[in-house]
């Protein structure tokens, strides 16, 4: 796929304004309910996540009712993180699989059923380099992180776009491969029906040369 000088600057300025963009999750979950997230993550990915059920009184520990177990999976069905009885927590791993990972939180049943407040953050790659940690006071140490930021910013946006090309690449063989199905399918389909119908035509030729109709 080839793209235009322009398209391609608004693409890599795009993807550095994003890179900068907290992503963070508030949502609600009821008693003995499920609910999972996904994320898309590239092979070699650092990503990392950090959960919290809201205190409906923040002067008193969590109550019972108020725990939650989360699981984080890769596509293949293996297992990163897994937590159970918890109120709040964190992960972090670098992706050995490409594809989409699942994040699926599990409140604790109770009776009567409650309503958890959950807040998530799950940043990827850039996102998920906290470079202010870093940053020293000194003005010339600040400029030295930026510069870093800005070459991992460049780095994270070339990685993403093979990953792009190569999912890309993917989708077209499958595609090639679908139509190829198809068309055979087709030609099996009307073949089928000639069939079908050549044997109707004898059928019904036969049954009218007994009748002496013809």
């Amino acid at each position: 796929m080839v793209l235009r000088s322009e398209n391609i600057w608004t693409f890599l300025i795009t993807l550095a304004i994003l890179s900068h963009v907290s992503q963070s999750l508030h949502f609600e979950l009821r008693s003995g309910r499920t609910k999972c997230i996904s994320e898309d993550i590239k092979s070699n990915s650092m990503t990392v996540g950090k959960y919290s059920v809201i205190k409906p009184n923040e002067a008193h520990p969590s109550p019972p009712s108020h725990k939650i177990s989360i699981r984080v999976t890769s596509s293949y069905g293996n297992t990163f993180h897994h937590a159970e009885d918890v109120d709040s927590g964190q992960f972090a791993f670098t992706a050995v699989e490409a594809g989409d990972y699942m994040a699926c939180f599990t409140a604790n049943g109770h009776k009567p059923e409650v309503t958890l407040s959950i807040d998530f953050d799950w940043r990827t790659g850039i996102h998920s380099k906290s470079w202010s940690r870093v940053a020293k006071k000194s003005q010339v140490e600040v400029m030295e992180f930026e510069v870093k930021q800005l070459i991992e910013t460049v780095n994270s946006i070339h990685d993403e776009m093979f990953y792009l090309r190569d999912r890309e690449e993917e989708m077209q063989n499958l595609n090639r491969a679908t139509n190829s199905k198809m068309a055979w399918l087709s030609f099996l389909s009307l073949f089928v029906c000639l069939g079908v119908a050549g044997m109707q035509f004898l059928h019904l030729k036969t049954f009218l040369e007994k009748k002496k109709v013809i």
